[in-house]
This record gives C-alpha cells, sequence and structure tokens, in this order.
C-alpha cells in the first residue's frame, strides 16, 4: 500500500468515525451515550471523546471513562482526567481518552450571585440552584450547566476504578468499582450539570448524599477541580462554606 492510499484510507475512517457519533443537545447541553447503558450491556464502551468536550476555551463538561477506568472533568476548554493507578491516582491534561457517558456546554458568559449560609448540604444546594436558574429566566425543565466556586467545608468524592473482575456490569458492581477520597477546606471549582429528566444518561437516578426514602431525586452531576490543579473528579457529596458563589449561563 503505497503512502496516498493510506492516507485516503486514514481520511475515510476518520469521517466515518465522526458521521457516526452519537449527540445530542437540549436546553444549554450536550451528551453523548448513558449510564443505563452500562447496566443494558455490562460493558463500559466508549461513546464520545474527550477532544469533543473540550473543543473550546468556554467548555465545560463531565463524563466518566471508559472502561470505569477513571473520570473526566472539562474547565475552560482545559481536560482534569483523573485515574486510580496503584495506592494513589494520576491526572492528566490530553485527550487521549474515551467518555462512557458525557455532558457539556459551551459558555463565555456567566452571572454570580453569593449563595447564603443557610445552603450548605446537597439537597439543598440543588433546590437553590434550580430555584435561582428560574428567577435568571433559566428554563429549568430543560438541563443547564452551573458552577460553584469556594472552599466547602468538606466534599467527598470518587474516582472510577474498574473492580468488576471482568463480570457483566450490574449497578451493585458499578457502585463498588469506586476509589473513595475526602477534600476538606479546599478551594475549588465545581463544575455541576441539572436535569429533572435525564436520571440514567448523564444523571445518576442514586446519589449517595440522598437518603433513598427521602423523596428526593437526584437532579444533579457535579465534579470538582481543586485550586492547586492536582485532584479532580466527581463529587458524592458535600458540605459547603460561607463565602461560596454560584454562576449560572447569562445571555
Amino acid at each position: 500500500m503505497n503512502k496516498t492510499t493510506a492516507g485516503v484510507i486514514s481520511i475515510f475512517l476518520a469521517a466515518c468515525a465522526t458521521s457516526t457519533l452519537q449527540t445530542s443537545k437540549e436546553g444549554l447541553v450536550e451528551f453523548a451515550g448513558a449510564q443505563k447503558n452500562i447496566f443494558a450491556t455490562g460493558k463500559a464502551e466508549q461513546a464520545i471523546s474527550v477532544a469533543t468536550l473540550a473543543a473550546s476555551a468556554d467548555s465545560f463538561g463531565v463524563g466518566a471513562v471508559a472502561g470505569l477506568d477513571g473520570e473526566i472533568t472539562v474547565f475552560q476548554g482545559k481536560s482534569y482526567v483523573t485515574k486510580v493507578r496503584g495506592t494513589g491516582y494520576t491526572l492528566d491534561h490530553s485527550h487521549d481518552h474515551g467518555a462512557v457517558f458525557a455532558v457539556w456546554s459551551q459558555q463565555s458568559n456567566w452571572r454570580e450571585e453569593p449563595v447564603p449560609e443557610g445552603i450548605r448540604g446537597y439537597v439543598a444546594i440543588q433546590q437553590f440552584i434550580k430555584a435561582r436558574a428560574a428567577a435568571a429566566g433559566i428554563d429549568a425543565g430543560k438541563p443547564f450547566p452551573f458552577r460553584l466556586v469556594g472552599t466547602p467545608t468538606e466534599v467527598k468524592w470518587h474516582i472510577n476504578v474498574d473492580l468488576t473482575e471482568g463480570k457483566p456490569i450490574t449497578p451493585e458492581l458499578f457502585t463498588k468499582s469506586k476509589a473513595n477520597y475526602v477534600a476538606k477546606g479546599q478551594t475549588m471549582d465545581i463544575i455541576g450539570f441539572y436535569s429533572e429528566n435525564h436520571p440514567g444518561v448523564f444523571i445518576s437516578a442514586y446519589a449517595p448524599a440522598i437518603k433513598p426514602d427521602s423523596g428526593v431525586k437526584n437532579a444533579m452531576h457535579i465534579h470538582m477541580v481543586s485550586g492547586d490543579g492536582k485532584s479532580a473528579g466527581h463529587i458524592d457529596d458535600l458540605t459547603l462554606a460561607p463565602g461560596t458563589k454560584l454562576l449560572l449561563p447569562q445571555d
């Protein structure tokens, strides 16, 4: 095969990959893949690349690495991919990773407001974000991104790590396949996506911070990037501290 033929084939294959990429757009976000597909197939196969999530300097996104091998967070166009290795974890900014499911948005303009001191826990934060989005003219019936900036009192977070031992992935094995961490009094940027209509897609139907018998449904998918840029991952629970700011999209 000569170089010209090889080049044509490469272009063709790239075009095919692009044409088969299945993404959806709704409200102020785009998304690809779905958490429920993991349980339907027993596999965590790639649905989209990190390069797509971090396509521009105003990109924000969250997702789970294919194969249950880490977490993907995109903040201002920069990717933070964390993977458990040995007794610790690695973090890199390359685009050489794929997500089994992800949600992202491109937003250049944000309106900032203080979070009242009485809003501290997960459920209260979720309710506050919905109320403030509606007050800002955002259709809270459709998915939208948000940000929190501050120094939380405590954040419980995790990185996915494959502990299935080659077995088909069930909800139980998915819950087990995590390395858990706790950050206290650490400045961080929190990137989140709100939706009441996408459980099992990019919103988990189960959130550790919400009691199963409470009647409250999870409507957030939130990740954090530490202020020093050395850690990033999925937030399971958090307690805010005074001085936290909420940022919502602004036209």
